[in-house]
């Protein structure tokens, strides 16, 4: 399968957390958004300077989501894509979440290849599945 990754499905890889995409070892290629890397290490730093993760923790895990994100196709937030992502969509959507399906979209109809959106967050599952895109992990 390959996979569009947002940073709902990164972060819980690289935090241990439960409820972790159940379809990750059935993941042969991945695409993500250059916007997953700055969303993932964000939070990481926010819980860190909220206490809820120690300074080697959030170091450990920032190396994680690197790794993890070495292994992806990463797609840089064009101003194509965020001329999509200002556009409607079918269901609301917040504007990191447009940006990210906007992304998934550019890459699908580019490549030509069948793209799964993988994401833990009901918005963009319900606006993946809207345009038509198979979705994994909501």
């Amino acid at each position: 399968m390959i996979a569009y990754l947002d940073a709902s499905v990164v972060l819980r890889l690289v935090l241990g957390e439960p409820g972790q995409l159940a379809q990750w070892t059935t993941v042969e290629r991945a695409v993500a958004s250059a916007l997953t890397e700055v969303e993932s290490l964000r939070t990481l730093d926010r819980m860190g300077r909220r206490g809820a993760l120690s300074v080697d923790d959030v170091a450990e895990r920032r190396g994680a989501v690197f790794r993890l994100l070495e292994a992806c196709e990463v797609v840089d937030v064009s101003r194509a894509v965020l001329r999509r992502a200002a556009e409607p969509f079918p269901t609301p959507l917040g504007t990191l979440d447009a940006i990210h399906l906007a992304t998934a979209l550019a890459w699908r109809d580019a490549t030509g290849d069948a793209l799964v959106v993988a994401t833990h967050d009901r918005e963009l599952a319900t606006a993946a599945s809207a345009m038509g895109l198979t979705v994994v992990g909501a």
